[in-house]
């Protein structure tokens, strides 16, 4: 099996100095998308995304947040954007809606747009569960935006 070369060197697939990043966060679960926020963001600026490159808006929850990437992406001007929020199973089917079409909504505006989208909506059982996934979580999707920035670049 041969692997395309994509034309990153390891040590820059990870270099956001020259990337524009959009954010969309939901605030339902609010204590969890904000610690998911803030460790995007966070490893953003290490990963050398200028602060002023990044831009975070906020929606309601979500289902919301797909409208919102839809328009970000729609202005041509991102290089990946990322989807922020927290999913919390409750007692009735409505968690399995709220999951599946969110996540569906995602992949159809990084397909339509072709613009990488790292998807850090997190649907969990529990809130605890959500509690300890929030930081490592956040961070990957910083990591995951920058690296496929950089390799849809290169293609």
């Amino acid at each position: 099996m041969q692997i395309a070369d994509q034309g990153i060197a390891d040590d820059t697939r990870l270099h956001g100095n020259k990337l524009t990043i959009g954010i969309v966060q939901a605030r339902f679960n609010v204590g969890v998308t904000h610690a998911l926020a803030k460790a995007c963001h966070d490893e953003l600026i290490q990963l050398g995304v200028p602060e002023k490159h990044i831009t975070m808006i906020q929606v309601p929850g979500a289902l919301e947040i797909q409208v919102a990437l839809m328009a970000l992406a729609g202005q041509l001007k991102f290089d990946a954007l990322i989807a922020i929020g927290c999913i919390v199973r409750g007692e009735t089917y409505h968690f399995e809606l709220v999951a599946n079409e969110s996540a569906a909504g995602v992949s159809r505006v990084a397909l339509d747009y072709q613009i990488p989208i790292a998807n850090a909506i997190l649907t969990t059982n529990t809130l605890a569960q959500a509690v300890a996934r929030q930081t490592d979580k956040g961070r990957d999707a910083a990591r995951v935006a920058v690296e496929m920035a950089n390799l849809m670049d290169a293609l």
